[in-house]
């Protein structure tokens, strides 16, 4: 049986790799998982233009789902496999075909059982590297019309050794926001600076203020990160900016300390706009809150996994939108470890990769679960 599905995950993976596409366009991507699951037997259906829901009715009155990102990213593959990727400048450069060919591993074990305690839903979702594509899916009504009572997710991570399943309770992964401000003053020559509102004079002023927030005004047992990745400001080296922007992220493991973050933050700009006379356009939207990993079904992962989990001390400061659907269900995600001597590099890279017999692993684990999960109420 793991001969016979390694070479089916290795030709679904390596295809996938082949054709990627960035969120919602993902339309070769979703016809060739259409045309797998159908060759299983299945009736995939759309629910959305390119996200696909395959259910397994059991007869039973809940459902245990499992979720597939299918979206790439805007990346120039530098890899040298005789299957990069044929679409020039996007690349699944964050395991997404891994997902998937994992995800249909589990369909190929599922198709010929005759009986489970619950039923399974199996989502292939579009647009997760956009951030909503998970809110999509959700809105589509899948939740409520199968009864779903607990959602598993995987992701694969070249920060744990090769082979491993990875996991915590509780945190996870981070809630993301992106940070957007602009500050508008008065252009005057350097010579005359009283005369002008200096913004990129403001804009130092604002970015040490909000490094503030993290060691005054947040606790010290709470971890967050306000990073400002890039800044601009000035058109001519005598005179005063009359406009600066700069854009970064704000990250937390939970949501009241990243409200009370952006609520610090438009403090400061009040108080900058008092003091200068300027006008400070302000946007730190939330895009996903934190994954935080349930303690009932994170102890059942624990099982499944067996010999091979390894649990996480800490919690790492990327993002992923399955949080999304933990604000609506019990949910755990976990990581499949990638790392190796051959692989090492990280993901969102032009050079990411992994060997495909982790994704065996990976189908195990999901198949254990998908038999013995005991869902609550």
């Amino acid at each position: 049986m793991n001969n016979d599905l390694l070479e089916k995950i290795i030709t679904w993976r390596r295809h996938l790799h082949q054709i990627p596409e960035i969120g919602f366009q993902e339309y070769q991507t979703s016809q060739y998982l259409f045309q797998e699951l159908e060759k299983m037997g299945y009736h995939p259906s759309f629910v959305t233009k390119t996200g696909i829901v395959v259910y397994l009715d059991f007869q039973q009155d809940k459902t245990l789902a499992f979720r597939s990102d299918i979206d790439a990213l805007e990346i120039e593959e530098a890899n040298e496999e005789d299957f990069v990727s044929q679409h020039q400048g996007l690349m699944h450069a964050c395991g997404h075909d891994g997902h998937m060919a994992a995800l249909l591993g589990l369909a190929y074990r599922l198709k010929d059982v005759k009986d489970l305690k619950h039923n399974i839903l199996l989502i292939f979702q579009p647009g997760e590297e956009i951030s909503n594509g998970s809110k999509i899916m959700i809105d589509t009504g899948i939740f409520e019309q199968y009864n779903v009572k607990g959602i598993f997710g995987l992701h694969m991570f070249p920060d744990v050794a090769e082979g491993k399943i990875a996991c915590r309770q509780g945190p996870l992964m981070a809630q993301s926001g992106e940070l957007d401000v602009t500050i508008h003053g008065k252009s005057a020559h350097a010579g005359k600076y009283h005369e002008g509102i200096d913004t990129i004079i403001i804009a130092s002023e604002l970015i040490s203020l909000y490094q503030s927030i993290l060691s005054r005004i947040i606790s010290p047992m709470e971890s967050a990160v306000i990073h400002v990745g890039t800044i601009a400001g000035g058109t001519v080296r005598n005179i005063v900016a009359d406009t600066t922007s700069f854009h970064g992220t704000v990250r937390t493991y939970s949501e009241s300390v990243f409200q009370r973050i952006v609520e610090a933050m438009q403090g400061f700009n009040e108080a900058m706009e008092k003091a200068y006379g300027c006008q400070i356009d302000f946007s730190c939207q939330s895009f996903n809150p934190p994954v935080i990993n349930d303690k009932n079904l994170y102890q059942q992962l624990k099982i499944a996994a067996a010999d091979h989990f390894e649990e996480l001390e800490e919690p790492v400061m990327l993002a992923e939108d399955f949080s999304h659907y933990q604000k609506v269900v019990p949910g755990v995600f976990f990581f499949v470890g990638t790392r190796c001597q051959q692989y090492d590099n990280g993901l969102h890279t032009p050079t990411f990769q992994f060997h495909e017999n982790v994704l065996l692993k990976a189908v195990d684990v999901y198949y254990r679960l998908a038999l013995n999960t005991e869902l609550g109420d």
